[in-house]
């Protein structure tokens, strides 16, 4: 191929116009040895494609030397300082929480249960009264209930009414 075909071949190859064949053409021109000076820049670039190709890497050495390169060589007494701090935490979290589930189990024991009526009908006049009264204040939350839905009925209809304004 003559230097000025390589020239708009490459042009295309940089704007992505290529196709395969043409790409496959660029490649060989350039790992062959007849390579213009002027084009010996695109040559190398070329080369240092094939020489990527032709790698093989097992995922394992990846992984290895993925792990040297990343995590700094720790010092064994740094190493025994740091077990020693992940052991020492491990232990205190256990510690801590055997200590709180024991404060509250003794917190929700209950007390000894002691009547504070000794005559049983005044015992149920009292519990008759405080029923009444959570009837009472039972009836004023169903009122502000109900309030409350028509609140959430007219909120609805306005969303109802905008979504169809909007459309």
């Amino acid at each position: 191929m003559d230097s000025e075909k390589i020239k708009a071949l490459l042009e295309r190859y940089w704007n992505c116009e290529t196709t395969l064949e043409e790409e496959q053409g660029l490649r060989d021109f350039f790992n062959g040895n007849d390579i213009p000076e002027n084009l010996q820049q695109e040559a190398q670039l070329f080369r240092y494609f094939k020489q990527q190709q032709e790698l093989k890497l097992t995922d394992l050495s990846f992984e290895h030397a993925l792990k040297q390169k990343i995590q700094p060589k720790e010092s064994k007494l740094r190493s025994l300082f740091s077990t020693g701090l992940k052991l020492a935490a491990g232990i205190s979290v256990v510690v801590a929480s055997f200590w709180l589930v024991r404060q509250e189990l003794k917190e929700d024991q209950p007390e000894e249960v002691v009547d504070t009526y000794d005559d049983p009908q005044k015992a149920f006049e009292e519990t008759k009264r405080a029923l009444q009264l959570i009837s009472k204040n039972f009836g004023k939350a169903q009122k502000a209930s109900t309030n409350i839905n028509l609140i959430n009925e007219a909120t609805e209809k306005l969303q109802k009414e905008n979504k169809k304004a909007d459309s």
